[in-house]
């Protein structure tokens, strides 16, 4: 008795027809009958009755369609879990980021994960947050840290690590450097230095300004923070960034909450709904690495479709 023979038995039996069933298992008819028939010399009775156009199962046959099922199913479980764990021996991890990206935790989370599975190669991009969520839906990438404006972005799973306002950066000597707080309207009367669009803080500055019937100028735009603040810092306009990335210019620059944007800009994991060993362990690097608790039950995160 083979795997093969109870697979062309439980495809006749589920199609009623050898043509068909030779079809779905992609072998010729004449090779299906011939296992099946192999398969009732073994078991030392008829399966299938072949005397009408259909064929249907004998008694013997309708004995033997579920055991024939679960050992085949059994089969499939034995198969994945040895490439479960062939997964976390070699493969490939393709780690998306968002540009400039200098958030600790997050190169914590891959240096465990690379400790842990040393046989798996970790490749590592940059790119702006909506083109890197649209390599995750697709498939491009396993995983991505993004700057979103929305909790789950349609179509993939996400962990939001951080969650914080915006802040407008200027040079001391600044106008708006001796108040303790900026809104969007005194902002906008200034040229804006900004991330690009699609990212998470750009994404969040424009639907707030939009909310507010403000068309803001925007003057220059670069990549990096740390390039959107020296731009600021030389006159060239109002740096548009989140707090923890103004926060070290603290002192150097003058750093103003903005209070009437009221979203704030969130930076998140986001992955596809469907995983890989290999991917599930990195999950659960970057939990341990940004100290996010696990949640109560599977589906783990927040999925929008």
């Amino acid at each position: 008795m083979e795997l093969r023979q109870l697979e062309y038995f439980v495809a006749v039996a589920e199609e009623g027809n050898f043509t068909r069933a030779a079809e779905r298992v992609r072998i010729s008819q004449s090779g299906v009958s011939s296992q099946i028939r192999q398969l009732e010399h073994d078991l030392g009775a008829a399966l299938i009755d072949r005397s009408g156009r259909r064929a249907t199962l004998t008694t013997a046959g309708a004995a033997a369609l579920e055991h024939a099922r679960a050992v085949l199913a059994s089969a499939d479980a034995l198969r994945q879990s040895v490439d479960e764990v062939n997964g976390l021996i070699r493969g490939r991890l393709v780690v998306g980021m968002v540009m400039a990206c200098t958030v600790a935790s997050f190169f914590d989370a891959l240096a465990a994960f690379h400790r842990a599975h040393p046989g798996i190669e970790i490749v590592l991009f940059e790119g702006n947050s909506d083109r890197l969520i649209e390599s995750v839906r697709v498939g491009d990438a396993h995983v991505a840290l993004v700057g979103t404006a929305e909790v789950a972005p349609a179509g993939v799973r996400a962990m939001p690590i951080i969650s914080e306002g915006l802040v407008a950066i200027v040079a001391n000597d600044h106008p708006l450097a001796k108040r303790g707080s900026a809104d969007l309207a005194d902002i906008t009367d200034f040229p804006i230095v900004c991330l690009p669009t699609g990212t998470g803080t750009r994404t969040v500055f424009d639907q707030a300004c939009a909310a507010a019937g403000l068309q803001p100028e925007i003057a220059l735009q670069a990549s990096a923070p740390t390039a959107v603040v020296s731009l600021a810092s030389r006159g060239l306009g109002v740096a548009i960034l989140s707090e923890s990335m103004g926060a070290p210019h603290r002192g150097d620059l003058t750093v103003l909450p903005i209070h009437d944007a009221p979203a704030p800009a969130l930076l998140s994991l986001v992955w596809p709904v469907a995983t890989s060993p290999a991917l599930r362990e990195f999950i659960r690097c970057a939990r341990a690495a940004f100290q996010v608790p696990p949640p109560p039950r599977e589906p783990e995160e927040l999925v929008l479709t």
